[in-house]
């Protein structure tokens, strides 16, 4: 059997052709906006903890040291430190802040790169990252009335999960991967700096209101 010039060169029907791969094996590329928001309050995290673990560590050589943040009886690192709190989990907890934060910077990094993740990676960062404000907002509450102490380098971390909290979680239910009305859904688009901002200035207030008499003496 022959086929004419015009079969030969004629091109497969669509459904015949063979489908295009998809780039990033489906993922979702994110903007470079957020991307640099990990980077940065990523770094923020591991310096704050890098400070803190070598102040630590020199605490532990010599009793008498005091850490450079220790200024006055309400911003006290050294009290911080010496807390039962500051070692939950057995070992100084800005050692987890180390591989977290760092975890953080290298996902940024990614992102800038071009990596596309998949929406099981976008979810699971959004679980770490609710894990971690969890976390600080249980430290947060023991500084202010347990330990009745604020570490400044604390507080810089305890700021840069926030906002890193928030701008995840933003990013998710902008994509649907995460359920929220279409409201919702449309002021995280437009204002996703909105809630940390809030959140933000609450943890403001709480630390103005535990120490006004401090503050205002």
């Amino acid at each position: 059997m022959t086929m004419t010039r015009d079969s030969q060169t004629r091109p497969a029907p669509a459904h015949a052709r063979p489908a295009a791969p998809q780039a990033g094996g489906g993922g979702t590329a994110a903007g470079h906006g957020l991307a640099w928001l990990l980077v940065v309050t990523g770094a923020a995290g591991v310096l704050a903890s890098w400070v803190i673990t070598l102040d630590k560590f020199r605490l532990l050589e010599d009793p008498h040291f005091t850490p450079g943040c220790s200024l006055n009886p309400v911003v006290s690192c050294g009290s911080v430190m010496e807390s039962d709190q500051a070692v939950v989990f057995g070992f100084p907890n800005p050692m987890l802040g180390l591989v977290a934060y760092g975890m953080v910077v290298a996902i940024g990094a990614g992102l800038l790169a071009g990596a596309r993740p998949r929406d099981w990676f976008w979810l699971g960062l959004n679980a770490g990252t609710l894990f971690g404000v969890g976390f600080c907002t249980w430290l947060m509450w023991q500084s202010l009335y347990e330990i009745n102490a604020l570490c400044l380098w604390c507080c810089l971390a305890w700021a840069a999960t926030i906002v890193m909290f928030w701008h995840v979680t933003a990013e998710n239910a902008r994509h649907g991967r995460l359920p929220a009305p279409r409201g919702v859904r449309r002021f995280l688009d437009d204002l996703p700096w909105v809630p940390s901002v809030l959140h933000l200035g609450s943890v403001g207030m709480l630390v103005l209101t535990r120490w006004w008499d401090f503050w205002t003496a």
